[in-house]
């Protein structure tokens, strides 16, 4: 398994919040571990099954990620915050070509759709939790997200 892999995959877990990553490639195996620290390292652990090979520890510290700004300004609107579930990229419309699936000032219903967050090549829908009108959208399309960033305001 090359670094580059292994770096993607430290970040991959400090990013997204998990504890522990564990996987295996052929006869290669990583765990990785977040400790749970403040500054995105994690503890990787690259191992062959080989009984004469010793495991080797290899102990990365990735680059700190960009700071997000620590004074958030606060939403205009009062309402329903729909949050992102995942780490991704937000996207208004299916394609370049089609239209949004909502705009500020439409009504939406539970289960609709508001918008599409990829993640790792995977389009997921994010619906709607709640009915009522479309007060603000937070995010721009193509913007990076993260987990628990608020997208929209329903009220």
């Amino acid at each position: 398994m090359d670094l580059r892999k292994l770096k993607t995959l430290i970040d991959l877990v400090s990013e997204s919040g998990i504890s522990e990553l564990e996987v295996n490639e052929g006869e290669d195996r990583v765990r990785i571990v977040n400790a749970g620290s403040a500054a995105p390292a994690g503890q990787v652990i690259y191992t062959n099954p080989a009984p004469t090979q010793a495991i080797q520890t290899l102990t990365s510290v990735a680059a700190p990620a960009p700071a997000v700004a620590a004074a958030e300004e606060a939403p205009a609107e009062t309402g329903f915050v729909a949050r992102s579930p995942m780490v991704g990229t937000f996207y208004r419309a299916p394609n370049p070509e089609s239209p949004d699936f909502v705009k500020v000032g439409d009504t939406v219903k539970v289960g609709q759709t508001l918008c599409i967050i990829e993640a790792m090549k995977l389009l997921n829908e994010i619906e709607s939790e709640q009915a009522g009108v479309i007060k603000q959208i937070l995010c721009e399309n193509g913007q990076g997200v993260e987990f628990d960033q608020p997208l929209f305001i329903i009220a």
